[in-house]
């Protein structure tokens, strides 16, 4: 009896150090893992119509926290120029920029934004045609 008790003191000891092992081992992989892809982004594409517009959030931005945004912005349409905007959905009706998040250059220029949450709160974001009337796609990244 005092044999087996024993022997199964050191299976427990010998399957606890196992997955002690395991553990180890599956936290170096995780700190070889890119902390880089755990950044979460969004990437929206689309395409100013006829109507000059482009509305990127259906409802206005609600945020509490107090943190910083990074947008980045650029047009794909040579011959037209887009100005990424904030407002309100009267500023989007008229074809107002109220605020002016970015600006774009022509196809292969991209401009980043860094903005406070608080500045974009109550407002909606959207796209608009500034220079040329063909159909402009544009690539928008939020960070």
């Amino acid at each position: 009896m005092f044999m087996r008790l024993s022997t199964l003191r050191h299976a427990g000891s010998a399957l606890g150090f196992r997955a002690l092992l395991g553990l180890l081992t599956i936290g170096i992989g995780l700190l070889a893992v890119p902390t880089r892809n755990a950044l979460a982004s969004t990437t929206i594409t689309g395409t100013v119509g006829p109507s000059g517009k482009y509305l990127v959030t259906g409802a206005p931005v609600t945020t509490t926290a107090v943190t910083v945004l990074k947008i980045s912005f650029e047009n794909k349409t040579s011959g037209t120029n887009l100005e990424l905007c904030a407002g309100t959905a009267a500023d989007f009706a008229a074809g107002t920029c109220s605020v002016r998040l970015s600006d774009s250059g022509g196809p292969g220029f991209v401009f980043l934004t860094i903005t406070d949450t608080a500045q974009l709160s109550g407002k909606i974001i959207f796209v608009q045609r500034a220079v040329g009337i063909a159909p402009a796609t544009f690539a928008l990244t939020v960070e």
